[in-house]
């Protein structure tokens, strides 16, 4: 039984005629954390965006599949019906659309790719108050304009919402940390970890060790010239810290 949730082979990937991911190759299996790190410039968040679907990046060789399905076949909004979340470094604001609203037309649209049935106002008042409680987010923060004047800490509570809502079978994380301070990371981190659905699986993409103090990962990874370096563990990190991304290359 193949145990793969996302398996990269061979990537290649420009924008405007730059190579940004040369011959890129990695594995995700159920239920693992995997960690991202590397110099800027490297490809980490072009990665993020190339899996998710984003329009302006051209593949100029190699394959993305996600659950057995080749991911180049579906547009961004079916990869993330499939299963696949982005938390984005810095979140959209869109005015006019209120949060609430927003959540719920994103959960009915899962719902119903999924064959599941949709929910009403009502119903999806009463699921999201609980998601909002573990998040320790009040419930103003639903009626107002998706992210609009929120600060950082705050948009990153509304894209953990959105996966708490989801229940994606992967995650991507994005400089999560990012404009977070330590209260807010702990518990953006321990909502994660206590509500990520059985069987997921994290890429957590980060510059900052701290957030690791939250997770277990199953393996770090060091990006550079758009590709993976080496691939270890915690100690991996430690090398990182004390002779620089330069000990690697």
């Amino acid at each position: 039984m193949n145990n793969n949730i996302l398996e990269i082979s061979n990537l290649e990937a420009s924008i405007n005629n730059k190579t940004i991911l040369k011959n890129f190759n990695l594995t995700i299996n159920k239920n693992e954390i995997h960690v991202i790190m590397g110099p800027n410039g490297c490809g980490k968040s072009t990665l993020s965006k190339i899996i998710t679907g984003h329009p302006n990046y051209k593949i100029k060789n190699g394959e993305i599949f996600f659950g057995g399905k080749n991911l180049f076949e579906f547009s961004p909004e079916d990869r993330s019906r499939l299963g696949i979340f982005l938390a984005f470094q810095y979140p959209l604001e869109i005015s006019g659309v209120t949060n609430y609203d927003f959540l719920r037309l994103a959960y009915n649209e899962k719902q119903k790719f999924s064959g599941q049935p949709e929910l009403n106002p009502l119903e999806f008042m009463e699921l999201v108050q609980k998601k909002l409680n573990q998040l320790k987010i009040p419930n103003e923060f639903l009626n107002r304009d998706l992210n609009q004047g929120f600060s950082g800490g705050e948009k990153k509570k509304n894209e953990i919402l959105q996966m708490l809502l989801l229940q994606p079978k992967l995650v991507i994380l994005d400089e999560l940390d990012s404009g977070l301070d330590i209260d807010a990371l702990k518990l953006i981190c321990e909502s994660i970890i206590k509500n990520l659905e059985r069987n997921s699986s994290l890429i957590i993409i980060t510059h900052y060790p701290r957030i690791l103090n939250y997770f277990q990962p199953n393996f770090v990874h060091i990006m550079g010239n758009g590709r993976i370096l080496k691939t270890g563990n915690l100690e991996l990190i430690k090398t990182i810290e004390d002779k620089g991304y330069q000990s690697i290359e």
